[in-house]
Order: C-alpha cells, then sequence, then structure tokens
C-alpha cells in the first residue's frame, strides 16, 4: 500500500524547521492519540502515521535519505517498528507531549522517583517599632515534618527494610503496549520510588517522617520593613528519599509606632511648638528615634515648615545608610487660658489690630499633605 508523504501527514512546509516539525506532530497526536480516541481504529492509523513521519523528519540523517530518495530511502532504516522508526526520537516524547496522558517515560525508559526536596514553610513574625529600628534576635518554635529517628526515614521497622515493588519490580514504572510504541506509567503500588515496607516502622507508621516543633533562631535586621521575609536556608520540612530540606520564610509585621510615621527610610513626626517660639524663635528638644533632638526656631517661622535631620532615620536593611527624620512645625493653639494669660493675649490683639482679612487663591502645593511636600522635596 502507498503510503502519504511524510511533510503532508504533518501538514508542514519542506523547509519546516525542527520546533516546527515538533509542534506539528505535537497537535496531530494529541488529537488522535488512542486515550482520547478508544477504539478509533483510524483515529489509531493516523496517530502510527504522525509518529512514523515524525520518526523520520525528526532525524536529521534520516530526513536527508528521505528528501532526496522518498520512502524507499528510510524503508528498512527501523525493523522495531516499520519503514523509517528509531525509538530513540522519542526519548523526548515527554518534551512534546508533556504528561498530559499521564505517562511518565516513552520507549521503556526505566526511571525512578529520585529525591525529592521538602516543602518551605512560612512563620509570620510580629515585632515592635523598636525592634525593627535598632535589629533584634528572637526564637520561634514552628511545627515540621523532620526525619524518623526510629527507622532514619527509611519508613521500615527496625530490623527490617525496603524492598523492591513487586508490581513494577524496581523500576518504579509500568510499560504499556500502545499499538508499535511502548509506554510507562508510574507505579501506582510504590509511587514510583521502586520500593515498598513490608513492617512499617512502628514510630512513623512507615512515612519516614515525624512532626515535631522545632525552636529556631531569628536575627532581625535594623530598618527591616513591615512586610519583609527572611529566609533560612535548610529550615523548612526535611526532603524525601535522601532530598534535601526546604527553607522557612519568616514573614515580619512591624506594629505601628504611636507617633513616629515610616515612609521608606524617612521618619516623619509632628511637633506642637508655642506661638511666643514661633514668634520670637528659640530652641525645644523632640524625641527621635534614637533620643532627644534639639529643634532651633527662627524668629518668625510660619506654621508648617519642616526642619530635617539628616541620617537620623531609619536604617538601611543592606546596613549601607540612614534616613532623614522630618520634624513638621505647627502653632500650638491652647484650649484653656488663665485670666492672667487671657488678659495678656487681649492686650496683644489690641496692639495688632485687624479691620478686615483679605481672602486669597488656595496655594495647591502650600496646602498638599505634609509628607507628600517632604517627598517632593527630597525626591
Amino acid at each position: 500500500m502507498s503510503r502519504r508523504d511524510y511533510y503532508e501527514v504533518l501538514g508542514v512546509g519542506r523547509d519546516a524547521g525542527e520546533t516546527q516539525l515538533k509542534s506539528a506532530y505535537r497537535k496531530l497526536a494529541l488529537k488522535y492519540h488512542p486515550d482520547r480516541n478508544p477504539g478509533d481504529a483510524a483515529a489509531e492509523e493516523r496517530f502510527k502515521e504522525a509518529a512514523e513521519a515524525y520518526a523520520v523528519l525528526g532525524d536529521p540523517e534520516k530526513r536527508g535519505r528521505y528528501d532526496r530518495f522518498g520512502h524507499a530511502g528510510v524503508s528498512g532504516a527501523g525493523p522495531e517498528g516499520g519503514p523509517g522508526f528509531n525509538p530513540d526520537i522519542f526519548a523526548d516524547f515527554s518534551d512534546i507531549l508533556g504528561d498530559f496522558f499521564g505517562f511518565g517515560g516513552f520507549g521503556g525508559g526505566r526511571r525512578r522517583a529520585g529525591p525529592a526536596r521538602g516543602a518551605d514553610l512560612r512563620f509570620d513574625l510580629e515585632i515592635s517599632f523598636e525592634d525593627s529600628f535598632a535589629g533584634a534576635e528572637t526564637t520561634i518554635q514552628i511545627p515540621r515534618e523532620e526525619q524518623c529517628d526510629t527507622c532514619s526515614g527509611s519508613g521500615a521497622a527496625p530490623g527490617s527494610s525496603r524492598e523492591n515493588c513487586p508490581q513494577c519490580r524496581g523500576s518504579g514504572q509500568l510499560r504499556y503496549q500502545q499499538g508499535f510504541l511502548v509506554v510507562a506509567r508510574t507505579c501506582g503500588q510504590c509511587g514510583g520510588t521502586g520500593q515498598v515496607v513490608r513492617s512499617p516502622c512502628p514510630a512513623c507508621r512507615g512515612t519516614g517522617r515525624q512532626t515535631r516543633d522545632r525552636r529556631v533562631t531569628v536575627r532581625i535586621p535594623a530598618g527591616i520593613a513591615d512586610g519583609q521575609r527572611l529566609r533560612l536556608h535548610g529550615e523548612g520540612e526535611h526532603g524525601s528519599v535522601g532530598g534535601p530540606p526546604g527553607d522557612l520564610y519568616v514573614v515580619v509585621h512591624v506594629r505601628p509606632h504611636p507617633v513616629f510615621r515610616r515612609e521608606e527610610d524617612d521618619l516623619f513626626v509632628e511637633a506642637a511648638v508655642p506661638f511666643p517660639i514661633m514668634t520670637m524663635g528659640g530652641t525645644f528638644k523632640v524625641d527621635g528615634p534614637s533620643g532627644p533632638l534639639d529643634v532651633n526656631v527662627s524668629a518668625g517661622t510660619p506654621s508648617g515648615t519642616v526642619t530635617t535631620f539628616k541620617s537620623m532615620g531609619m536604617p538601611n536593611v543592606s546596613g549601607r545608610s540612614r534616613g532623614a527624620f522630618h520634624v513638621r512645625l505647627v502653632v500650638a493653639v491652647p484650649r484653656k487660658l488663665s485670666k492672667a494669660q487671657r488678659k495678656l493675649v487681649e492686650q496683644l490683639g489690641a496692639s495688632m489690630p485687624v479691620d478686615k482679612i483679605e481672602a486669597t487663591a488656595i496655594d495647591a502645593e502650600r496646602d498638599k499633605p505634609f509628607f507628600e511636600k517632604v517627598k517632593d522635596l527630597f525626591g
């Protein structure tokens, strides 16, 4: 019986590259695969035809012979699966079809499920603003899966050992015939490990793992911000079959400070200054993150003025720099006055008569929120 042109089978031109060939074959294989078309003989033949075409065109040497001599050039190239068939061409079958049909391998390859890395863990840690500013060290307790001490992680009772799986004979896979192809599925009895436990360990019930509470020391760097996380390598759950442990991620939550507000590495605070100091000038102290600071006020300072202390803010978490500390000066208006104070204010008001206060347009730049103005000022 005459066979169709391989390029026609795959629906590609004669100048098609490797990627185009693989893509065309993948579409046909997914469409006509026997698992998708049970009992459909025509679909199975189309699947075989596409596999044969790709087996030839996917091999540069066979493709060259086919381009020169047609089917006659590859007619005796593969007795295992028909004209031009080479089972090695399907060594990357999973690369073409992935695990779409649940196949763990193709062409009879023997693969076991190897060592698996342990799972990563997360721990949410709440700290104070002071600890985020100065840095700290604390100990946390986390539950995690660890290797069983009784069986050393094998899952077998003392005096016994794991045995080769009788179903897959230790390969971890079961082979099936699909037409002229041989596919392999992960063994359901051993889960792909190739081994089973006849006498389970009484301590871990054959799992090889136990849940334990572990105490871990966490070093919090100065300057850490709310929401940042710390990675502790190897402090996650233990791996299986000798695999490496996972990591522990500590997510830091910083409690807000009652006075300071943080913007990146800068700190902001507002200070209510008595009217005489704002008018006549003077000095007062304000509590900064590292201790009291002297704030110098010039005579006639308007309310809303910002005084900045460079490198007195939050340390950068990298340890290379520090932010600034910004103090906004606003006039303190007393709510209650004594008789003597009220008399003095009245005398001051009488000496500064105001017949009319002229209205002025709102200055959008002047009335921007305090923190936005400072951010604009310092980029």
